[in-house]
């Protein structure tokens, strides 16, 4: 398997331009053109998971969380990161990690998490803003249907539950063909009128160069006219967090059970239990205390993350409980999640999930 094969793979499913600004998805380690055998899939990249993809001989590692996630200045042993570093170039071992572009997509990290809470009617909690674009350009009457049809399988066209999305307008176009030119109508030299289809749709930015590929293969024009829009719209198809239901609501103490058992944890750190029943569902993988108040904003009864603050607490008052799970612990199944996204596309390619825990935070009690 060539490692950029992967990559590329990743990029369709979860595209690594939905990472946020601060994250470092992608290679961190290794040469796209290089072939790889085995993958180790793992939350984190420690010192004990390169030692347990050499033994199993892998020479690839997937990670979640990124290895190298700051600013490097040297690479010296001195700490982890350096060490890890090193040896994986020794050893000729690469690394890639699939982190918030993971987590920004309807089918990603906090999907399962909803999944294993037997949710229903996700949805993106916060949509990203200024992800999406307007496309509009002309083409005779008789092209525009094939027109429509090859951005709308570039994956153009797509407004929430909705495809094949576009607003048409019929109009006059004209243009003088200038010397060496081929012009589809009219002649060289002569200003010329067309009857034109205008063809409006969005895609989302990232599929920008697949869109525009697609816009100059099936147009007939040999200069093909044509304006890209930057919009302030929710794309509800990408972003941070989800929402969902469940059906039955749960008594809040029951909801607790239910999270401690589902999630394996040995313990829950809450804001104060209402009263009250559970039904609508907020939630983000990781650290996601930044959500407290669209989760609020947006009626959940309670709020599933890691990694919030004392004072955040407060925030949720009398409205909702924040369910505080452990980092690691919410996002412990994103290795299979991995895995299956994987197998489903390379079904020959040898996979294995570490077994090793790379859960840097360990709970102390006195019995």
């Amino acid at each position: 398997m060539i490692l950029k094969q992967i990559i590329e793979y990743f990029n369709s499913v979860a595209p690594f331009a939905l990472q946020e600004d601060y994250d470092n998805a992608g290679i961190q380690v290794g040469e796209p053109d290089r072939n790889v055998r085995q993958a180790t899939i793992c939350l984190d990249v420690t010192e004990a998971v390169l030692e347990d993809a050499l033994k199993t001989g892998s020479d690839l590692i997937i990670s979640h969380h990124p290895l190298i996630f700051r600013g490097v200045k040297n690479i010296t042993g001195s700490d982890m990161t350096g060490r890890i570093l090193l040896r994986a170039i020794r050893e000729n071992v690469a690394i890639v990690s699939v982190h918030t572009n993971l987590d920004n997509i309807p089918d990603g990290v906090n999907k399962v998490i909803a999944g294993r809470l037997g949710l229903k009617n996700t949805r993106i909690l916060e949509p990203r803003r200024s992800g999406l674009k307007k496309l509009v350009t002309f083409c005779p009457p008789d092209h525009a249907e094939k027109l429509r049809g090859a951005l709308f399988e570039a994956g153009a066209g797509h407004i929430g539950n909705y495809d094949s999305c576009s607003y048409n307008l019929q109009g006059t176009g004209s243009f003088r063909a200038g010397e060496g030119s081929h012009p589809y109508v009219g002649e060289i030299g002569n200003i010329h009128y067309e009857e034109e289809t205008r063809i409006e749709t969005v895609f989302p930015g990232h599929i920008r160069n697949t869109v525009l590929a697609a816009l100059f293969r099936a147009h007939p024009y040999e200069e093909v006219a044509y304006d890209i829009y930057s919009l302030d719209n929710e794309f509800n198809q990408a972003g941070a967090g989800l929402t969902g239901t469940l059906d039955p609501e749960m008594d809040e103490r029951d909801f607790m059970e239910c999270l401690m058992k589902r999630f394996e944890l040995k313990v829950i750190r809450h804001s104060p239990l209402l009263g009250r029943k559970i039904r609508k569902v907020a939630l983000c993988g990781g650290s996601g205390a930044f959500l407290i108040r669209r989760a609020m904003n947006s009626g959940a009864d309670v709020f599933i993350t890691a990694d919030v603050k004392y004072h955040e607490f407060f925030d949720a008052g009398n409205k909702m409980i924040i369910a505080d799970i452990g980092h690691y612990e919410s996002e412990q199944h994103t290795k299979a999640l991995i895995y299956h996204l994987l197998k489903k596309k390379f079904p020959t390619f040898a996979l294995r999930i570490s077994e090793i825990n790379t859960n840097a935070i360990h709970y102390y009690s006195h019995i």
